[in-house]
């Protein structure tokens, strides 16, 4: 828009669902098998195995950093060989002496885990859950989406306060045009890799720091399948197609839960149910902007599905001051954290 452990995994009620909704649900399933068997037949692109490393500490954030891009390089050397220069371009960009990789693995699609502005010395920290189509290929734009919000959140930081952006490119995420985007299957493989990064972030953070989820589109699926005891402040889904929960006291989490839409997002029209078809469950259920799913809604602005994050956005604006503990504008709900 991925089987965790229990303990990674929001409680997934079933909800009735009329037969056309029914059926539209496996629709949906069935014209989608021919893409994903189309792009199965696109050669592997050989990349190393990444860099073996303990997990991160204040000390040793600079080592880990180095040992990822030295591997991202030796990926670009890599695919350079095999004649994909696209890849080789987007691994040489992660490799350039300027990147805070916490982790990278050039296989496949791609995983990045990248730090913007100093972590070890952070009062306020946002991770970016990305939703479908998002790899090493197309990493330039999720990156795009975290700088602005690392300089929203510079501009909007009161003096002495901190702030970093960890873009979390930590999981397989699904294909907009495939039958694994409309089901729980890939959040249910990330939230535990999601969880593990969280518990990385507080080897490295100050006691006293505070970490947001910020989760677009199928990433607020992957939040929500981590999100049971997870230690954050605060979850804000945009965008979201459902959760997997009926409520967001499904989640579990001692987290303050805020969503949102832009006026313009075409995922309004997503039917929010969930229905068990072909073996697996198909749909995510309550609508997080909806009075019943019982989130802290807040004001998107006009803007479409991939709008959130631009610079001068209502949301943009509005996810900062999330991410800084400061009252939201607009919306239905107005909530300052002590």
């Amino acid at each position: 828009m991925g089987s965790g452990t229990a303990s990674g995994t929001a409680v997934r009620p079933r909800r009735r669902v009329g037969r056309g909704r029914r059926a539209a649900l496996a629709a949906l399933v069935a014209g989608a098998v021919a893409f994903p068997l189309s792009a199965a037949a696109q050669p592997e692109i050989p990349a190393p195995p990444p860099a073996v490393l303990a997990a991160p500490t204040a000390d040793t954030l600079a080592a880990t950093y180095a040992a990822n891009r030295a591997n991202a390089a030796e990926a670009a050397r890599m695919a350079d060989a095999h004649g994909d220069r696209h890849r080789a371009a987007a691994d040489r960009s992660l490799a350039d002496p300027s990147r805070q990789l916490l982790a990278f693995d050039g296989r496949g699609a791609g995983l990045a885990t990248e730090v913007l502005g100093d972590l070890a010395h952070a009062d306020r920290v946002a991770v970016l859950v990305p939703g479908s189509d998002t790899g090493l290929d197309t990493y330039g734009r999720f990156r795009a989406a975290a700088l602005a919000l690392h300089r929203q959140l510079r501009t909007q930081a009161p003096d002495g306060t901190r702030t970093a952006v960890v873009a979390w490119l930590g999981y397989r995420t699904p294909g907009t045009v495939s039958t694994t985007v409309a089901t729980t299957g890939r959040a249910d493989e990330a939230a535990p890799k999601l969880r593990g990064l969280v518990d990385d972030l507080r080897g490295v953070l100050r006691p006293h720091a505070q970490v947001t989820l910020l989760c677009h589109s199928y990433g607020s699926v992957v939040c929500a399948r981590a999100a049971a005891g997870l230690d954050v402040a605060d979850i804000a889904l945009v965008g979201s197609p459902g959760t997997g929960a009926d409520s967001a006291a499904g989640l579990r989490t001692d987290a303050r839960v805020w969503a949102a839409r832009g006026a313009d997002d075409w995922v309004e029209h997503v039917p929010h149910v969930s229905a068990g078809l072909f073996g697996t469950t198909v749909g995510f259920g309550t609508d997080p902007v909806s009075p019943a799913f019982g989130a802290r809604v807040f004001d998107a602005g006009d803007g479409g599905h991939s709008d959130y994050f631009d610079a001068g956005s209502r949301s943009l604006t509005n996810l900062a001051r999330i991410v800084l503990g400061e009252t939201v504008l607009g919306g239905t709900t107005e909530v300052t954290r002590d």
